[in-house]
């Protein structure tokens, strides 16, 4: 696959991904396409050796992996590791608002959103729907509007002479989008409830609750002279997880291989569906029940855990390390912290250098000022959950948790490549 090739495939794959439940919906196409055979956690299993297999939780987490062919103490597994979601603006339980003949809705800040991107931006509805069926069974369905459904209009300057020197947001009374104009406040369930039946999910008696959110409708694409950068909605950390997927499809599948996608990242991870939670543990008991060979397994395998990096802004150059500025399509970013906050050891590093040595891409590294705090991954806890070797990755971007980002067009290929050649590797 060529570098153009790979970036049209990831913008329309973030283009489908407009939640994390779309997200793994279509990872589940692309796995299915690809002969892997889905699993159902309630199931008993069988795995072959040499067998490929994906499993999701709640909708919104998923892990796919090849068994090894041989026996999995002698040659482990080569994992990577990304997470589904993404900072945004969620639909409150009861969300109904009417103020001045506007219908609007409340909304809750999931993560840590850069809030001002959200003005004047066309936003639409995504995620899931509970519900029960005319029969009275209980059941979901993803529910997407597609189209432009509301907006959050900026405070004119007129109104606000100070906005540009220091307005800040209350996220309980500036947030809530405006959907229209109406004489009285609708029920948002009852909305629903017609626009699944418009997506062709006609057995909807009453619509119990909803995980929605709202997000951008302008679709990812290039920007630059020279087509530099990817500009989308989502790049942190759906980038990623294309990133993954797009190289285990692509590689030669005969090794121990496993791509975990987990949700709620950005919320600390505490869930049954985050990388704190059981998951990734569970499912490496079940495909390898003993315990003796499961330690053995563990001790040969590696964890790359891919989140984006902070690509050092030209006009804020000051919030970086001067030896550490990751330059966007110069290579993916590995990420240090002598804190434990990134799961990067020397040896992990070196594997990792080592790998992209081979396929001629560059690497960088970054390590946050000495005075500012540092972020987290999925790394750290992965590590200290199965006690796996771990290397903290990504693609440098601008404006992360922005409703919209960039990152390089370069970058993104290039790392897929790197973890092909992982997944291939025979030895860890």
């Amino acid at each position: 696959m060529s570098q153009a090739q790979f970036n049209e495939s990831l913008v329309e794959f973030l283009s489908e991904s407009t939640t994390p439940f779309h997200a793994v919906k279509a990872m589940e196409s692309r796995l299915s396409a690809a002969g892997f055979k889905a699993l159902q956690e309630g199931d008993s299993w069988s795995v072959e050796a040499g067998g490929r297999y994906y499993v999701v939780r709640n909708g919104s987490s998923i892990i796919a992996w090849v068994m090894p062919k041989g026996a999995a103490e002698e040659s482990g597994f080569r994992m990577v590791g990304a997470h589904t979601d993404s900072p945004c603006l969620k639909v409150k339980p009861t969300p109904e608002m009417h103020n001045n003949g506007y219908f609007q809705l409340g909304v809750e800040v999931y993560g840590g959103v850069l809030l001002n991107p959200w003005f004047d931006r066309d936003l639409s509805i995504a995620g899931r729907v509970s519900y029960r069926t005319q029969g009275g069974e209980l059941a979901d369905a993803l529910i997407d509007f597609k189209k432009a459904v509301a907006i959050i209009p900026s405070l004119a300057i007129h109104l606000d002479r100070e906005a540009n020197k220091e307005r800040s947001i209350n996220a309980q009374t500036y947030l809530p989008p405006i959907l229209g104009q109406t004489e009285e406040k609708p029920d948002f369930r009852e909305l629903l409830k017609t626009q699944l039946k418009k997506d062709g999910v006609s057995d909807v008696a009453q619509v119990f609750d909803y995980e929605l959110c709202f997000y951008d409708t302008q679709k990812p694409g290039f920007v630059g002279l020279n087509d530099e950068f990817i500009a989308s909605a989502r790049l942190d950390n759906l980038l990623s997880c294309f990133i993954g997927l797009d190289a285990l499809l692509n590689s030669d599948m005969d090794q121990g291989a496993l791509l975990v996608c987990n949700d709620h990242e950005e919320v600390g991870s505490m869930s049954a569906a985050g990388a704190q939670g059981p998951m990734l543990k569970q499912l490496l008991e079940r495909i390898v029940p003993d315990a003796e060979a499961r330690n053995r397994a563990l001790s040969r395998s590696v964890m790359i855990s891919a989140d984006n990096a902070h690509g050092v802004h030209p006009n804020f150059s000051d919030k970086h390390d001067g030896n550490h500025g990751p330059i966007i399509n110069d290579g993916a970013v590995i990420k240090i912290n002598a804190n434990q906050r990134y799961a990067t050891n020397s040896e992990t590093s070196t594997l990792y250098r080592h790998l992209a040595e081979q396929e001629e891409v560059p690497v960088q590294a970054f390590v946050v000022r000495s005075d500012m705090a540092c972020g987290s991954t999925i790394g750290p806890i992965t590590a200290a959950e199965i006690g796996v070797r771990t290397l903290d990755i990504g693609v440098p971007q601008f404006g992360m948790h922005s409703i919209r980002e960039l990152a390089g067009s370069q970058d993104a290929y290039n790392l897929s490549r790197v973890m092909r050649r992982f997944f291939d590797t025979e030895r860890v």
